[in-house]
């Protein structure tokens, strides 16, 4: 695979400068990923992270919420007990 190949792929455009600076770091990527396959990895398990990993969950509290009234208490806009915004979305579309 080339790099004009990899660039239509990721929909970038690059100049002719571009296309030869990252064919030769593609290069360099591809040949540190050979040397990478020959490392001896016999009897060392898959592993996604060096480090094992923990959840910290909590469990949920319930909990009294902020009231209509704070809620809105600085909102630039609203619209009785709603928070008003602007358009987004044409109408017509």
């Amino acid at each position: 695979m080339n790099v004009e190949t990899l660039a239509s792929l990721a929909r970038i455009e690059l100049s002719s400068d571009e296309k030869t600076r990252f064919a030769g770091q593609l290069e360099q990527i591809l040949h540190h990923v050979e040397k990478l396959k020959s490392a001896h990895t016999e009897g060392v398990e898959p592993t996604t992270h060096v480090l094992p990993l923990a959840n910290v969950y909590r469990e949920d509290q319930l909990r009294p919420s902020l009231s209509n009234d704070a809620a809105l208490a600085n909102a630039p806009d609203k619209d009785g007990p709603y928070f008003k915004v602007p358009r987004i979305i044409d109408p017509a579309s």
